[in-house]
């Protein structure tokens, strides 16, 4: 029996070898069942040891001498929202088939923390990174020298613009505009409009297509139907209260354009606190939406992400850079689909 030094670390084949008085290359070649240069009673007593104390090839050591550790990096920018956990899972099963494995790190919306994140993959030495960035311009020379050393990196869903890199996401103005056209044409002219911090690379095109979606319709933009927020539910909760409790009567809006669903679920929670009939008082939508939009009451009316298509390219685009990194780099822009649901129906 081996004694209790083992216990609670790593089995090597130094103590394989010193439990049977052999030399290390020996426990080498026994457990490759090399039996041209070790003898089956060897190769036999070897495999068994090994077994007994609980041995486990080191497969990153082996896959560095091979200049590959088969694993990528995902970096997400939160958890909350459940987009980027079922995201994190297509892609898993997609690179599995592939032989690769995932590790995963998440930066709750710090751009520092990402970083951080990035680094500790890099020192891992992961064959590439797919990343969903928390700020559109902070670590834009952080990223910039990692492609300059070539190593494969992916952005997906949001992305630092000017990057000589590889992403895909989805078609922001359009989606936008297609919903806020949605509330226009069931006769909502006063849109409330809880947008997202200006660091957030999806902010820039869901403002622009709400200014241009009043615009086409002959609507006056009015700046204090805008409020800047953050992306969870206690953030649309406090920025709802925040407006109807300096808001007038007579200013009140007639739908509410969220940036996310999580936000959505805050400000229709706070609206029915106050006997606010939704939707035939105020209607309310949301971008980013998931599942989560469909499972509460009145469900509500989201522009959804092409999760599945998202996840392929993500995988699609870090291969080939793992295969060829001086392959061309190419940016992936997907249609997003509008499920119009209970929250907007009225008319």
């Amino acid at each position: 029996m081996y004694k209790i030094r083992y216990a609670m670390r790593h089995i090597t084949i130094k103590d394989i070898a010193k439990e049977l008085g052999i030399s290390k290359s020996t426990v080498s070649r026994a457990l490759s069942s090399d039996s041209q240069n070790v003898s089956k009673e060897t190769v036999r007593k070897v495999l068994e040891t090994a077994e007994r104390m609980g041995y486990r090839k080191n497969e990153m050591a082996v896959n560095l001498r091979h200049r590959s550790t088969k694993t990528i990096g995902i970096v997400l920018p939160e958890a909350e929202t459940s987009f980027y956990m079922k995201f994190t899972s297509m892609v898993q099963h997609l690179l599995q088939l592939k032989g690769y494995r995932l590790l995963l790190a998440i930066s709750d919306e710090d751009f520092i923390n990402e970083r951080d994140n990035v680094e500790l993959f890099d020192k891992y030495r992961v064959d590439g990174l797919l990343v969903s960035t928390c700020h559109n311009k902070a670590n834009y020379d952080f990223y910039d020298s990692f492609i300059k050393r070539g190593i494969p990196l992916v952005f997906f869903d949001r992305i630092i613009p000017g990057l000589e890199c590889s992403s895909v996401r989805s078609d922001e103005y359009k989606s936008a505009f297609f919903l806020m056209e949605h509330l226009i044409y069931d006769g909502r002219k006063r849109i409330l409009y809880l947008t997202g911090p200006d660091y957030i690379s999806t902010t820039a095109d869901r403002m622009r297509a709400y200014h241009d979606t009043l615009n086409k319709h002959h609507i006056s933009f009015e700046p204090e139907l805008v409020m800047v927020t953050g992306t969870t539910e206690e953030d649309g909760a406090e920025a709802m209260k925040k407006f109807l409790d300096n808001c007038p009567p007579q200013d009140m809006p007639d739908a509410i354009f969220c940036f996310t669903d999580l936000q959505a679920v805050g400000a229709k929670k706070v609206l029915e606190k106050r006997g606010i009939a939704i939707p035939q008082t105020i209607s309310i939508a949301c971008m980013s939406g998931t599942r989560m939009a469909a499972l509460v009451s009145p469900a509500i009316t989201s522009v959804e992400r092409p999760m599945q298509k998202m996840a392929e390219e993500a995988v699609r685009l870090l291969l080939t850079k793992i295969e060829d990194i001086s392959s061309p780099s190419e940016r992936i822009v997907l249609p997003a689909e509008m499920f119009i649901r209970s929250s907007t129906k009225t008319r």
